[in-house]
């Protein structure tokens, strides 16, 4: 599920965390991490999304201006 009030309520770059989330997930997508995530009746993107929402993904604004 995605935390809808968390990401309006989130005082940051929402298109800069979207970037780094976006990025993340597609790491995780094509890893084992996903295929782990999935076997545990998780969605790639909720977990994503619920790690940058509590800031546990950390990133530089380098990394996200690349991306573009």
């Amino acid at each position: 599920m995605i935390p809808l009030n968390e990401l309006i309520d989130k005082q940051c770059n929402v298109y800069e965390m979207t970037c780094v989330a976006i990025k993340e997930a597609n790491i995780y997508a094509a890893t084992d991490k996903g295929r782990d995530i999935e076997a545990a009746g998780e969605k790639v993107v909720s977990v994503v999304l619920d790690r940058a929402l509590n800031d546990e993904i950390e990133y530089t604004e380098s990394e996200v201006a690349d991306e573009e």
